[in-house]
């Protein structure tokens, strides 16, 4: 039984990653496959759906597309253009600005947001803008795991692992991985510094975007303060966060219907795509658990460093940015959680050696390619519409130092801070 699961994982996975059909049709026959074979139960695929990432991952999506709605990011991002002495600090500014915004926004979100400013400058500039939007790409991604609300393997590493809000910034006396991905992001701008600097042309005027609304400003400002609040609170319900998320998000709709009359074409283009998506993969996932499969898959990884934890550590960290630049960084990481979990138990070290390790590796390692992570998709499609071709090897010239060092510098952090 546990070939057939492994096969079917394998198979599906394939299929996902080369897009040879619809990800709904695959993901449904292969838990119908599951299920008629007696792999898994009904029982067994309800319980392996993480209900409270699915309500954070909702939430933060219905508050994410509102704080677009309001302009908000893009009056920032052109104050910003506006302040800058050259061009290329301009670009570089968006570019940190853009990983702000990734660090509470879907990172494909931010991008969307951030690029028109930036194809504006380019235009008027007569530059080339490839560089400009895969440095836009690569900052939200590497900005999404500083939070736990950032990006969706950071909802999933959380409330898989039980850590709350607070736990990303500070968690059981020790810095947590927020410490991490900002000095890898110091690093990682510095490597975009050197790429923009020779942009020395004096900063043209832009057009300023006006801020329709303040409201979901706040209404994000509060939930992240609440979240923060909740963090202290001991023996809180399970759905606690996830409660907290879709609270916000619904006061948000409904003030959004009585002001501006149009909550259904906000809740229609969000991305119910990952929604649907991530339920999926947790039942694909969780057939892996039920038949003994990530049980062999932590053994593997102890037998073969030989008990050696920061060899462990290391190949869980660059394992995960090497896959990750050519697979779907979703099911990944929901597959290697119970993995990394077991193997910080057999070694007898914290779990948030490991699972830290994992996030960074898992977030970032999309940056490398154009088809890693859904934010370089989407830049490198917005690009095409304006008639700019991205090559493979355009894409890894910026992404991959720009990959490595931001990882270099966290994995050391973390093995530093964690290893003990």
């Amino acid at each position: 039984m546990k070939l057939f699961v492994v096969a079917i994982f394998i198979i599906s996975y394939i299929l996902l990653v080369l897009k040879r059909g619809h990800p709904f049709l695959i993901l449904g026959a292969a838990i119908g496959a599951l299920l008629i074979s007696g792999a898994m139960n009904l029982k067994e695929a309800f319980l392996s759906i993480n209900y409270n990432v699915l309500g954070v991952f909702s939430g933060t999506m219905i508050l994410s597309g509102l704080f677009i709605f309001s302009g908000v990011p893009a009056f920032f991002a052109t104050k910003l253009v506006d302040r800058s002495k050259t061009v290329g600090m301009a670009l570089l500014s968006v570019c940190i600005l853009a990983g702000f915004i990734s660090s509470f926004v879907e990172n494909v979100a931010t991008v969307l947001i951030v690029a028109p400013i930036a194809f504006e400058v380019a235009k008027k500039l007569k530059a080339n803008p490839i560089p400009f939007l895969i440095g836009i790409a690569v900052s939200s991604n590497l900005q999404g795991c500083a939070t736990m609300i950032g990006d969706s393997p950071s909802i999933i590493l959380a409330l898989s692992s039980g850590m709350n809000f607070m736990d990303f910034f500070w968690m059981k006396g020790r810095p947590g991985i927020t410490f991490a991905v900002e000095l890898g992001a110091v690093a990682a701008f510095y490597i975009l510094y050197l790429l923009f600097k020779k942009y020395k042309e004096p900063v043209i005027q832009i057009e300023e975007v006006e801020v329709k609304t303040w409201v979901p400003t706040w209404l994000l400002a509060f939930m992240m303060l609440t979240l923060a609040l909740s963090s202290f609170i001991k023996n809180k319900p399970t759905y606690t966060i996830a409660f907290i998320c879709i609270i916000y998000s619904i006061v948000g709709l409904v003030w959004h219907e009585l002001k501006h009359k149009e909550s259904l074409s906000i809740v229609k283009d969000l991305d119910w795509h990952t929604f649907f998506f991530l339920i999926g993969i947790f039942i694909l996932v969780g057939s892996l658990t039920y038949t003994g499969v990530i049980d062999d898959m932590a053994n593997f990884i102890i037998g073969f460093t030989k008990g050696n934890k920061f060899l462990a550590y290391t190949v869980i960290v660059w394992l995960s940015v090497l896959l990750s630049a050519f697979v779907d960084n979703i099911p990944y990481i929901v597959a290697m959680i119970p993995v990394a979990k077991l193997v910080a138990v057999s070694l007898g070290v914290s779990p948030e050696l490991f699972l830290f390790g994992l996030l960074i590796g898992t977030s970032l390692g999309g940056n490398i390619t154009p088809i890693g992570a859904s934010a370089n998709v989407v830049a490198v499609g917005l690009l095409r519409k304006e008639k700019h071709l991205v090559k493979f090897g355009d894409f890894i010239k910026i992404g991959l130092p720009f990959t490595i060092a931001a990882v270099s510098v966290a994995y050391l952090f973390i093995w530093f801070v964690w290893s003990r």
